[in-house]
């Protein structure tokens, strides 16, 4: 039977995020236009060192990141590949995890204006959290360093 082309995916209502995540370290995030090269490789290369190991899944925008770093890895999930050795995204794959539930289940709405606030937010909690030695505490201190100096100002009507 012909009819019109199958759309695979059914990501079309979905923004489009990058995040690096240095395994056992931190997280940075970046709202992009679209997931296309000219968008995610240059802050591929922007934020990544010429010495790292990039781990990317199959993606062909990752095609030729390989020039960029010291090696790069993929991960196949279309043949059922997820770990090979230490070769795997599972460490990225479980920050969009936290992001989702965070997103779904405490904020249930996210304009896509503000959405690098929330990225930032949950790369924060990430990069300072209790696996890394960081308590309650000392993220909140943290937290309060990041804001010293700085007002939050309203615009009054005239």
């Amino acid at each position: 039977m012909k009819g019109a082309p199958v759309k695979l995916g059914g990501g079309a209502h979905k923004n489009a995020v990058v995040t690096l995540i240095e395994r056992g370290d931190s997280a940075r995030s970046f709202h992009v236009d679209t997931a296309r090269v000219g968008n995610v490789m240059p802050i591929v290369r922007a934020n990544i060192a010429k010495q790292s190991a990039l781990m990317t899944d199959e993606s062909g925008i990752y095609r030729r990141a390989s020039q960029d770093c010291a090696s790069h890895e993929i991960v196949t999930h279309s043949k059922d590949e997820y770990v090979r050795g230490n070769v795997h995204i599972n460490t990225v794959e479980g920050f969009f995890s936290i992001f989702k539930r965070g997103m779904k289940g405490v904020y249930q709405h996210c304009s896509e204006h503000h959405l690098h606030r929330y990225l930032a937010e949950f790369d924060f909690r990430y990069s300072n959290r209790i696996a890394l030695g960081i308590d309650d505490g000392t993220r909140a201190f943290i937290a309060l360093n990041g804001v010293k100096g700085k007002r939050l100002t309203y615009h009054r009507p005239a």
